[in-house]
């Protein structure tokens, strides 16, 4: 779609025509309260999905075994943190002060055998645990962001969905549904902000063009003549009343200045864009709080770390899948763009800036913050060439903070070289079920597809993550 007929479609949306469902990802309109200044009353739930594409390593981040056999645990030890207990990699070194505001999650899993990132990523990303993709056909399953989309849209923000850097890159590293709607349509989709040469670490970010309100003269002049056309008919028809309404709703969302303002990271004070990191991933970390703030229900993070200037470099879609030689990807204990070396320490910066923010600005309680790959890694090192581990779905680790969660817990367990759960699994099923719960989205409302009941997912919250 050009930027012109997005600003024409746009203009159309708010002077009266397609605006049942904005007609654009992402782009539907809910009922919050508003003061008579138009600003929102309460604090609405959110959440921050950051996706940790390419599937960490478990046994080297936040599920360690310094016990294991010397072929299993790798070369970093764990470190002491706020809570008691809870132990984990020595580059964590600021994330190892905020223990108390997580609970850090050691059993999840993936029954079966799913160890491709196609397959693992959707059934993360849906709420599903079943191999439901063949030879490359989806299914219709809506993904996470669509269905809050769906339940809680935004009436502060034109988006209710969106995604900081789309998967690009080999097919293989991208959920099949990533880009649409599932079965509740493409109005539910998230909005894709961002790309590998434009994201908010580069000087000249540009915001996308959904929020271009091309001449806002002549959408204010269509506005005004159909108010005087309404104002007629409105008062003996219920339903043009009705019509009328949530076309202000549109018109107000798209040209209140937050949605666009949220892009200009220049108004956030340098020492705080500092704490989050000045790179891709601590960039985009803020950018999805002030989008947060701005009114956007579910902001999905793309984990890319951003480019080393040693070794190989690899699409934005992929930092954590650290294979070293086995895929001639370097050493993954190294300093290259596929090293731990070089990813956990932006990843530990950017997650306590996110997590200090967060709480200093009384967001916690409203802000739902979920961290994750689509799946762990060996508990075996390869050494074929530089070191690395390959997938491994059967167990892998979490985080999750806010809306209620926990702090300072770890939930589940792994064995003791970290193969397999032995506590308190958690699948994508229980997972997708507890940030609905987290965000008061009904479970038991059957979701409907021309005539046939589905669940939003066949998880059940893990109430033991919540304090």
């Amino acid at each position: 779609m050009s930027e012109f007929e997005l600003n024409r479609r746009q203009a159309l949306i708010a002077g009266g025509l397609g605006v049942a469902s904005m007609g654009m990802p992402g782009s539907v309109l809910g009922s919050d309260k508003l003061d008579k200044s138009g600003n929102a009353v309460s604090a609405e739930k959110s959440c921050i999905f950051v996706l940790l594409c390419g599937g960490p390593s478990h046994v080297d981040t936040w599920d360690m075994k310094p016990n294991a056999p010397e072929a299993y645990r790798g070369p970093y030890k764990p470190i002491s943190t706020k809570v008691p207990g809870m132990r984990i990699n020595e580059m964590h070194t600021r994330l190892a002060k905020l223990t108390d505001q997580f609970t850090l999650i050691n059993s999840m899993t993936h029954p079966g055998a799913i160890s491709n990132h196609f397959d693992a990523m959707h059934n993360l990303l849906s709420g599903q645990s079943a191999k439901r993709v063949q030879q490359g056909v989806p299914d219709d399953q809506p993904y996470l962001g669509s269905f809050v989309a769906k339940h809680k849209p935004s009436t502060r923000n034109i988006v209710s969905n969106a995604w900081l850097i789309k998967c690009v890159g080999p097919p293989v590293f991208c959920a099949p549904n990533l880009a649409l709607g599932g079965y509740l349509g493409s109005a539910y989709a998230p909005v894709f902000v961002g790309s590998e040469n434009n994201h908010p670490a580069m000087p000249n970010f540009a915001a996308p063009k959904i929020y271009d309100l091309a001449d806002a003269g002549r959408l204010a002049q269509r506005r005004k003549l159909l108010s005087s056309i309404e104002s007629n008919v409105l008062d003996k028809d219920a339903k043009g009343r009705d019509w009328s309404d949530l076309r202000e709703k549109a018109y107000d969302a798209m040209t209140r200045p937050e949605g666009r303002e949220a892009f200009d990271l220049k108004r956030e004070p340098v020492k705080m864009r500092e704490r989050y990191g000045m790179h891709p991933l601590g960039q985009n970390l803020l950018l999805a709080r002030r989008m947060v703030e701005a009114g956007v229900r579910f902001v999905t993070v793309n984990g890319w770390a951003g480019q080393s200037t040693v070794g190989k470099k690899g699409p934005p879609s992929s930092s954590w899948d650290m294979h070293g030689g086995n895929m001639g990807m370097g050493d993954a204990f190294g300093n290259g763009s596929y090293g731990m070396d070089f990813c956990l320490p932006r990843l530990d910066q950017a997650l306590a800036g996110l997590f200090t923010d967060l709480k200093e600005r009384g967001m916690m309680e409203n802000t739902l913050v979920v961290v994750t790959g689509e799946f762990g890694r060996t508990p075996k090192v390869l050494t074929q060439g530089p070191p690395g581990r390959q997938h491994w779905p059967r167990c892998f680790s979490s985080i999750i903070a806010g809306c209620g969660i926990a702090g300072g817990n770890v939930y589940g367990k792994s064995d003791k070289i970290g193969s397999t759960v032995t506590s308190n699994p958690v699948r994508p099923e229980e997972l997708a079920a507890t940030i609905y719960h987290a965000l008061d989205i009904p479970l038991n409302e059957p979701q409907n597809n021309t005539g046939i009941a589905r669940p939003i997912t066949p998880g059940k919250p893990v109430l033991g993550l919540f304090g």
